[in-house]
């Protein structure tokens, strides 16, 4: 299922990556020396998606959905249970040695901690320059530090920075650091996981301000993932919600948010809180019952099916698939796609501003670093 991404007679962008039913599986085992597996933790169950070439797909969900286990498939670091990842319609994990280092070149990420995923011994200067030693080790000594200074005022430090350790830095500068080192070689795609959560509120609008300025000057691709969807919605061109290991729904970001389909995107929804306290006090909330089943022993059918109120006896046997319901927006729900449901007469909170992050009263400006 390649959704918005395959180019046709309608020109449609070609997909830059593109993931068709992936799994992964975790074993569990048992026994201190004859070890068995006793099971499989689900974290990836079956999720298809794809990103066109200058977009911003959201991936969003509860904490334990699956979201950061694809990422770090994406970026080869685990290896599927099954299901394929192609990057410019080659498989990942049938390329050569040449060839992943090429696509490593091309991919890059950004991390949820800026402190950890820098090297505490390693100034900035030697950590944003690390990549030109190993894919371009032609480069002399001056010209890496010329290009390590661009990049940091690019990502709005000051060239002096370079001497500093992470230590000496500040979240929000330690952050832009790890941009930094993510751009050294020009890359395709970034995977930005939960790259702002870790932050300061006001710092958050920096960062998204400025990966969203590096977006359009570089042309840049990312696969953005999250669970603050007020950032969502500001940054994503199309937005994935995911539960349980599967996409539950999918389509572009303004009609995802005015209009969602799922019961569980309508649920999150609900879970935003409204700027006005009065509104806030006054309206409806719909809170779902119950807690996220484990993945080790995922639900029959559908995954969901445990705490939707639209539950009926198929949804506990059939496990159904993304659906295009309207126009560039899919939907995992049997009972929505029959028209049983309509989602519109759900409670819902009122539309969330695109610029507005309600939990601390503050905007985020279209453009500025």
């Amino acid at each position: 299922m390649t959704q918005a991404g395959s180019k046709g007679a309608n020109g449609v962008p070609a997909p830059i990556l593109e993931v068709r039913d992936l799994k992964v599986h975790f074993p569990v085992t048992k026994g201190a020396v004859l070890r068995r597996t006793i099971g499989h933790v689900k974290a990836v169950d079956g999720v298809s998606f794809s990103i066109a070439k200058g977009e911003v797909l959201g991936l969003v969900g509860e904490s334990g959905c699956g979201k950061t286990t694809i990422a770090r498939t994406i970026l080869k670091l685990v290896e599927p249970s099954a299901g394929q990842i192609l990057f410019d319609n080659q498989d990942l994990w049938t390329m050569d040695k040449a060839e992943e280092l090429g696509y490593r070149r091309r991919v890059q990420a950004i991390f949820q901690d800026p402190y950890s995923s820098l090297n505490p011994r390693m100034s900035v200067r030697e950590i944003v320059g690390e990549p030109y030693l190993i894919h371009e080790s032609g480069l002399g000594r001056p010209e890496i530090d010329k290009r390590v200074r661009r990049l940091l005022e690019m990502c709005g430090l000051p060239g002096r920075m370079a001497e500093r350790y992470p230590h000496e830095m500040s979240g929000g500068q330690r952050q832009r650091v790890g941009i930094a080192r993510a751009l050294a070689l020009n890359p395709d795609l970034i995977v930005c996981d939960e790259a702002v959560s870790a932050l300061d509120v006001s710092i958050q609008a920096q960062i998204i301000n400025l990966l969203q300025d590096l977006k359009n000057d570089l042309g840049l691709t990312y696969l953005f993932i999250g669970h603050d969807l007020s950032v969502i919605k500001h940054l994503c061109d199309r937005v994935a919600v995911m539960y349980l290991g599967k996409v539950a729904e999918t389509g572009d970001s303004e009609i995802l948010f005015d209009e969602p389909l799922h019961p569980y995107t309508v649920a999150l929804m609900e879970a935003i809180p409204v700027p006005d306290p009065e509104t806030e006090a006054a309206r409806a909330h719909q809170v779902l019952a119950g807690e996220i089943p484990s993945p080790l022993n995922p639900p029959s059918g559908c995954v969901f099916h445990t705490r939707c109120p639209f539950t009926v006896p198929l949804c506990r046997e059939n496990v159904p698939q993304l659906e295009e319901i309207r126009p560039r927006h899919w939907a995992a729900c049997s009972e929505v796609a029959s028209g049983r449901v309509d989602p519109r007469a759900q409670q819902l909170a009122p539309p969330l501003s695109s610029t507005q992050f309600p939990s601390a009263g503050i905007s985020v400006s279209p453009t500025g670093r």
